[in-house]
């Protein structure tokens, strides 16, 4: 077998969007897949094909989910910094919904379909000024971060809209972060929403995105293989109140996809140090950032034959940067040249923040329905 690469369990996939389509359906809640999160043409087919949406921050993922087959009257866009070409493509396509960040994003896009001789409906991206209590780099709802409308930039547009011929508002959109474990949360979001849409209930607005943020879990993947929808969905229809006319939606990403991937290596050295040992592998930063980026912990197994005999390692990569780690005083089986290891929940954001850093090759990935230990049942795509 070929490695690095990326190895993943569409089976697993299934089932989880199977839990979160059944548990957000009862509040007639609308889901979106983050596209970011693994944009994998295997991947963005299979989650088309439950019929879900999709959430997209560029140009390209607009057209990537086209592509695999999702509805263009269900997907939406984001991103601080749309290009013309961008925008105009979102409007020819006639998506759901553009999600605005910043005024003068507002006037750009009015222009735009204006001269298309369309009316694209726009949702306001809203700051909330709340901490998701994630890694600094995945939070993104606080008055520091790039993402919303400021209280000022708000006025403003509120004031204007009613002059633009280009661009209809349907609602409001907010996402405060990535990774979020603490369902309290979701509680501060929700309610922020509510004096939301109390306060504009003059707009008659039809739309509000909550975005996504769910985490998963990193530690114990196999106990946790699917997040806890359940709690996800119901903390939200206890505490949202925005009205019945205004339909739901959400932009679900590493929670979907998380735990269906894992990254596979070949041990290609065991380096002793002076206090240490290094099991060098052939998968580097450039295959899984995460770790280097965020400081991220992904729990790492041996595939090969076990043996009885156990030793601790730093699992480390051939990348020339010292932030090349995946992990540090892992205690693994007595590691040999050769060796498969697999980093677990890779699923999101590994993948499709590779690159080819160092002039490495492209990251090859695998597909599979059975048990993560039956490598024979894996086919390259």
């Amino acid at each position: 077998m070929e490695t690095p690469a990326y190895r993943y369990n569409l089976g697993l996939l299934r089932q989880t969007l199977d839990v979160a389509i059944a548990e957000s359906s009862p509040y007639g809640y609308n889901l979106h897949y983050a596209v970011k999160a693994n944009s994998n043409p295997r991947i963005l087919e299979t989650i088309a094909q439950s019929g879900i949406g999709a959430d997209c921050v560029s140009g390209n993922e607009v057209q990537a989910a086209l592509d695999a087959g999702f509805a263009a009257g269900r997907i939406v866009f984001a991103g601080v910094g749309k290009t013309n070409a961008e925008i105009e493509l979102a409007i020819v396509k006639g998506i759901q919904c553009i999600h605005v960040e910043s005024f003068e994003e507002l006037l750009v896009i009015d222009e735009l379909s204006a001269t298309k001789r369309k009316v694209t409906p726009v949702a306001l991206r809203l700051n909330p000024n709340l901490d998701a209590g994630t890694h600094k780099y995945i939070t993104t709802g606080t008055s520091q971060n790039k993402f919303g409308f400021s209280n000022e930039e708000l006025e403003e547009a509120i004031r204007v809209l009613p002059t633009l011929n280009g661009v209809k508002l349907i609602g409001f959109h907010f996402h405060i972060g990535s990774q979020i474990l603490d369902f309290t949360k979701f509680t501060q979001l929700a309610q922020f929403a509510n004096g939301v849409y109390q306060r504009f209930s003059n707009l008659m607005l039809t739309y509000i995105n909550l975005g996504g943020g769910l985490g998963i879990d990193y530690e114990n993947p196999l106990e946790n293989p699917i997040p806890n929808f359940s709690e996800y969905f119901g903390t939200f229809a206890t505490n949202l109140n925005v009205g019945n006319e205004v339909s739901v939606h959400f932009e679900p990403g590493r929670s979907l996809v998380g735990q269906c991937g894992e990254l596979l290596t070949r041990v290609l050295y065991i380096k002793r140090g002076e206090d240490r040992s290094f099991a060098v592998v052939d998968a580097g930063m450039n295959n899984l950032i995460r770790p280097a980026l965020y400081q991220a912990k992904h729990s790492i197994y041996c595939v090969s034959p076990l043996v009885d005999q156990r030793d601790t390692y730093d699992v480390v990569g051939p990348i020339c940067e010292s932030s090349d780690v995946f992990g540090t005083e892992i205690e693994l089986p007595k590691l040999m040249r050769g060796d498969l290891l697999a980093i677990r929940s890779a699923g999101a954001y590994g993948e499709s923040m590779s690159s080819r850093y160092n002039l490495r090759n492209v990251t090859p990935s695998f597909f599979t329905t059975g048990s993560e230990a039956k490598l024979e049942m894996v086919v390259e795509e």
